[in-house]
């Protein structure tokens, strides 16, 4: 067995990346891809590696022929790569491909060690390698038969978006066999060259042999085996964090913030939102809309103003919507720091371990912190008034209810206590209620209404939509005051055309899917009472009671919370969040935050927990 490394392109969508080099001498995580495919295949007892090369091909044999490899490499040059494509680059040596059979390999690619041993202990001579269709997915697809037979290959121009369900994706690793290259394979090739010229690509080749001829071709899916093909700047980003060793894995998977869509094998347990909403119904009608609402500008904030408060039920005088809760948190505490004719920052009252957002971006020395001091991170609205009653100058007191990640709750009526505490000593009272949704009794625990906020003018009310609604990627989120002036300020803080037409549509059809919501959260509250039951099953946790779509767990002895995170997301592709070390919590002691998902994913969990357990 021999292999075939393909690696003349220019790999222009790479940028400066391939200024100097080939693709294949882009390092990944500090290796070159070439080096990391060598150490691979030195790994199969193959009799030689023939590697076709062109752009910048001198730096690469240069490179390789500075460490000598166990195994024979012999190197072909396409002269004329940036005037062809890879099919002419592989009829430079198809009399190569009929001296022994051949593992066809191109070169943008990294992949599991397995890959490689799974291709080649198949007992089938011809093969390709397949995955899958996942939305990254680029290229050549093919549709297989029940037995795996390649039935067709899908060009680009081909693909169509209503099959994606049937399609694979080749992973640009091949088996053929030596009778199978000398009769069929080369045939072709030059026949297909001799009439369409060498700009073209292999598969098409095999297409071709497809449709015309029983080719003998199966395919072969890798499962959840990881590969990447790297042809741009984002492919190589997101490899990195695929193939991240467990030092930096966390690192770059976290310094993401969102988008693992990007990464669909994946179930993500660290970004927090309902798993039951929206509802089939409601996706339909968004996706009924897709067209109108993906070409048309969105309104400005006048009318989305007035969508936002027919949604919520405020008066348009008392609600501003934001591009999800962030943009208003920034404003919020802009105006939060400024006050006029001040000497010095004013005092502002926060509580830890909390949602590290609001105290960001407020000046450090001028922050009064609350900690609770027992083991569950547990405090009541009493608490916050004996603590902060006690501080000179405190302008503003911010609380998160249920709080983040201690999923501590205070009941509503402890709030409104809270509330006018804060009324009479002239402090504003900021209450994010992102998760009160997913409390019990959820329906009467909203600070969100016209008397609420009439009867507590200091008192100011944020929710992030994205969190009891299930909707973070329309980035919508609100924030409610009867303080008219803080209102006025902040609409005019923000752009004009803040909300895009997705989220403002959102806003307009809510009211009519409302009880398909409220249906959501009851279905939510019992699937995180079993969750917890579950999470109380695993012997290294110590799991603290929430109100909100989430577990605040103490990890025990003798595991650490970053042996575990990282366990669960190299083995069973599950991500969740090491805590430890965020401020408010013990630093002495080791805690993770895990998300409630939908009862499967919830299940899915626990089986990997435990096989982490031995139990």
């Amino acid at each position: 067995m021999q292999a075939i490394i393909l690696a003349a392109g220019m790999g222009r969508r790479l940028g400066d990346y391939t200024k100097n080099n080939t693709k294949c001498m882009v390092p990944v995580n500090g290796v070159r891809l070439i080096d990391r495919l060598l150490g691979q295949l030195e790994q199969l007892k193959l009799s030689r590696i023939i590697i076709v090369v062109g752009y910048k091909g001198k730096e690469l044999r240069e490179h390789l022929e500075a460490s000598p490899k166990e195994v024979s490499i012999e190197f072909y040059e396409n002269p004329i790569y940036d005037k062809t494509n890879n099919i002419y680059s592989l009829s430079l040596v198809k009399e190569k491909m009929m001296e022994d059979d051949t593992l066809l390999i191109e070169s943008d690619l990294i992949v599991e060690d397995s890959l490689f041993q799974m291709i080649l202990d198949n007992p089938y001579p011809n093969l390709a390698l397949v995955a899958k269709y996942e939305t990254w997915m680029d290229g050549t697809m093919v549709r297989i038969d029940s037995d795996n037979n390649i039935v067709n290959f899908i060009p680009k121009k081909a693909f169509n978006y209503t099959d994606v369900d049937k399609y694979y994706k080749t992973v640009n690793i091949y088996k053929f066999s030596r009778d199978f290259a000398k009769h069929k394979y080369v045939p072709f090739l030059n026949a297909y060259c001799a009439a369409l010229g060498n700009n073209e690509y292999y598969e098409q080749v095999l297409r071709v042999i497809t449709l015309i001829d029983h080719a003998d071709l199966k395919a072969l899916p890798i499962g959840n085996a990881k590969w990447y093909e790297i042809d741009d700047k984002q492919d190589l980003d997101i490899a990195e964090a695929l193939f991240a060793d467990e030092k930096d894995v966390l690192r770059k998977y976290y310094g993401r913030y969102g988008g693992f869509w990007r990464f669909p094998q994946m179930l993500d347990f660290c970004y927090l939102v309902n798993p039951y909403f929206p509802s089939r119904r409601m996706k339909d009608e968004l996706r009924a809309n897709f067209d109108t609402l993906l070409t048309e500008y969105p309104s400005g904030m006048k009318v989305n103003t007035l969508i936002a408060s027919k949604c919520f039920g405020v008066s348009e005088e008392y609600i501003v919507p934001g591009n999800g809760a962030a943009e208003l948190i920034k404003v919020l505490m802009e105006e939060t720091s400024n006050f006029k004719h001040q000497t010095s920052t004013p005092k502002v009252g926060f509580i830890r371990p909390t949602f590290e957002e609001y105290p960001n971006r407020y000046d450090k020395e001028s922050q009064v912190t609350f900690v609770p001091q027992n083991e569950d991170y547990r405090y009541t609205a009493y608490d916050l008034m004996n603590f902060f009653g006690n501080i000179s100058s405190l302008k503003s007191i911010f609380l998160i209810n249920p709080d983040n990640p201690s999923g501590n709750f205070i009941p509503k009526k402890d709030v409104l206590l809270l509330a006018q505490w804060c009324e009479e000593r002239d402090i504003r009272l900021v209450v994010d209620e992102s998760f009160v949704d997913f409390s019990e009794d959820y329906a009467t625990n909203s600070l969100l209404s016209n008397e609420t906020l009439e009867t507590y003018p200091h008192l100011t009310v944020m929710k992030s939509i994205s969190k009891s609604y299930g909707v973070p990627g329309l980035r919508l989120g609100i924030l409610c005051s009867a303080d008219k002036a803080l209102i006025a300020h902040v609409k005019q803080e923000v752009s004009i055309w803040n909300l895009n037409s997705f989220a403002e549509f959102f806003m307009q059809i809510y009211n009519k899917h409302e009880k398909d919501y409220l249906q959501a959260c009851d279905k939510f509250i019992k699937e995180r009472a079993d969750f917890e039951r579950q999470l109380r099953t695993i012997s290294f946790f110590r799991v603290m009671p929430s109100q909100a779509n989430y577990f605040l767990c103490e990890v025990l002895s003798p595991y650490t919370a970053n042996e575990i995170v990282v366990t669960m997301l190299k083995k069973y592709n599950i991500l969740t969040r090491d805590c430890s070390g965020k401020p408010g919590l013990n630093p002495d002691k080791q805690y993770m935050r895990i998300a409630v998902r939908n009862h499967e994913d919830n299940t899915r969990l626990i089986e990997g927990l435990k096989m982490v357990s031995g139990k």
